[in-house]
């Protein structure tokens, strides 16, 4: 039996459902175009190119926000100090958070605009026989990524409650994440609710754990649907930005036979 690698990253594409801010463009420079610069800048004459090569094909990311697609939330993203210590960039997050055994908690069931709760997450554990242990890499389904692309994407979506992340940090879980547009509730809707409830403490609550405790979590992630509640390693490395508040990611899954 072979190792089989599952693929939980969004494609880095153009989205037209993406606030207007954050929309991906790619610019595709077609392999003849760089025959003028290799010739102007390198000074190769077309005599001395190699016959039937039409050069290199380029691409260049023209607008594409660290949040835009599937990364990794660094520390910093939601607050200078974390714990009462200056807040980890994305570089600087030890490398070895981001490789661990998965669990996979089922929370398709959660309607839109209601969170997710610690019973919530113990009721799938207990349900599959499962129990966290330090340094897992706990992946929430909702099911939401099936919503990319559109926007009620970013628009509708269930979220972690404030209690519910501190939990899973209190099991030991230094990288969590979620297969929607953010981790909290959906942006538009808690700002409508903290204005209703009058209270300050309301809004991205679940991101502002990790002012008190150091926690990283992943957003956007594809196909939780395809993966079993355990039983896999979770890889989820982010590109090395420095002084980054997140980073883009290709997260996968990798069983073992």
């Amino acid at each position: 039996m072979k190792t089989t690698i599952i693929d939980l990253s969004k494609p880095i594409q153009y989205n037209a459902g993406d606030p207007w801010f954050m929309r991906v463009k790619i610019k595709h420079k077609a392999h003849k175009k760089s025959h003028w610069l290799i010739r102007l800048a390198l000074n190769l004459p077309f005599r001395l190119f190699p016959q039937n090569w039409t050069g290199w094909a380029d691409d260049s990311i023209k607008n594409m926000g660290l949040h835009a697609t599937t990364h990794l939330d660094a520390p910093w993203h939601y607050g200078p100090v974390v714990e009462g210590k200056p807040a980890k960039t994305i570089d600087q997050i030890p490398l070895e958070w981001c490789y661990g055994d998965g669990i996979v908690i089922d929370c398709t069931h959660k309607e839109d605009f209601v969170a997710i709760t610690i019973d919530d997450l113990k009721k799938d554990l207990d349900k599959n026989g499962l129990s966290i242990q330090e340094g897992n890499i706990v992946l929430i389904r909702t099911d939401r990524d099936q919503m990319m692309g559109t926007a009620d994407f970013v628009e509708k979506g269930t979220g972690m409650s404030k209690e519910a992340t501190e939990w899973l940090i209190d099991q030991g879980v230094k990288v969590m994440g979620i297969d929607q547009w953010g981790w909290d509730l959906p942006l538009k809707y808690m700002a409508k609710k903290a204005r209703e409830l009058n209270d300050p403490e309301y809004f991205w609550e679940g991101h502002r754990v990790g002012i008190e405790k150091e926690y990283l979590h992943i957003e956007q992630l594809t196909n939780l649907g395809a993966l079993p509640p355990s039983g896999f390693k979770v890889s989820v490395f982010p590109l090395k930005i420095v002084g980054g508040s997140a980073a883009p990611a290709r997260v996968v899954a990798i069983i073992n036979p």
